[in-house]
């Protein structure tokens, strides 16, 4: 995979919340990111403002094709905007291509 254009951070951050608003925007899909990353909706406001978190968003999402596939749909993105805004944030690059 070829190294993808850079993401301004604010760029990056808006489409990190934008990606946890629409996992909130589903009872399905919020109970599945709580049983998986073990927080709560009170763990959710601790974390929101630790580094990192908003890649870890990012991460959770890229690691289910589907619902990176329903996220990329709904926000009008491209699958690779998620892995652009996920190393602005300060993620590491994955090791497989996203979907």
């Amino acid at each position: 995979m070829k190294a993808p254009r850079s993401m301004p951070p604010e760029a990056a951050e808006e489409l990190a919340i934008q990606a946890l608003g629409f996992i909130a925007g589903d009872s399905e899909r919020l109970t599945r990111f709580f049983g998986v990353t073990g927080l709560d909706p009170s763990g959710i406001r601790d974390q929101v403002g630790e580094p990192g978190f908003l890649a870890g968003v990012l991460a959770y999402l890229a690691s289910d094709e589907q619902l990176a596939s329903e996220f990329t749909a709904h926000a009008a993105c491209r699958p690779e905007d998620i892995f652009r805004a996920h190393i602005a944030l300060g993620g590491q690059p994955w090791e497989r291509e996203i979907p």
